[in-house]
């Protein structure tokens, strides 16, 4: 699939390439990103950024396999981080885990947390996923006392529906994370699947 730009009241959310490197590069260097998101290495070098802007992000894309969105401010003055002047506030990728099935994952940039931006951005992204992508139920993991992720997820509307033991790699040790969901209607949109929930 070729890249989408997505809009939300506050935010662009578009596809990040090699302009992007210094912005994601500075904003990884937060320990607070590298504690929490497995995928991180520590510390994170040049050359990751280098690799996600140039190689990992395109080739999802390219494959339907991880949609990735930089999470840009709109209407910013000239002079900004990354093209047209937008200042980057945060990451949301989703990844495909299954047929109908995705996995959203964020962060959010130090200086830019406690907004609510990554929330707009995750509800934004969700309606794409659902109309666009024909998935029938966007899930949300992350490491149990990730509660920063957990009040995104939460706001947004996912429920939280456990604790999966040894759930999460992160670089190299196993650890228990939550997992969440959120289905199309939730967001009063319709699923390309008939769902027959269960009956207690």
């Amino acid at each position: 699939m070729e890249p989408v730009t997505l809009t939300t009241d506050r935010l662009l959310l578009r596809t990040v390439g090699p302009d992007d490197t210094e912005a994601v590069y500075r904003a990884a260097q937060d320990p607070v990103i590298q504690r929490w998101i497995s995928q991180f290495p520590s510390p994170y070098l040049r050359e990751h950024a280098e690799a996600f802007t140039g190689q990992i992000v395109p080739d999802g894309w390219a494959g339907d396999s991880m949609y990735t969105f930089g999470l840009f401010l709109r209407g910013e003055a000239p002079g900004g981080e990354g093209p047209g002047g937008a200042e980057l506030t945060g990451m949301l990728g989703i990844t495909m885990r299954a047929l109908g099935v995705g996995e959203v994952g964020f962060w959010a940039v130090r200086e830019h947390r406690g907004r609510g931006y990554v929330g707009e951005a995750t509800l934004a992204a969700a309606r794409w996923a659902f109309t666009a992508l024909s998935v029938d139920r966007l899930e949300w993991r992350a490491e149990v006392g990730n509660v920063a992720s957990r009040a995104v997820a939460e706001r947004a509307g996912f429920a939280v529906e456990g604790t999966l033991r040894s759930g999460v790699n992160n670089k190299g040790v196993r650890r228990d994370c939550w997992m969440g969901s959120l289905l199309p209607s939730d967001l009063g949109l319709p699923s390309t699947a008939p769902y027959l929930p269960a009956r207690t």
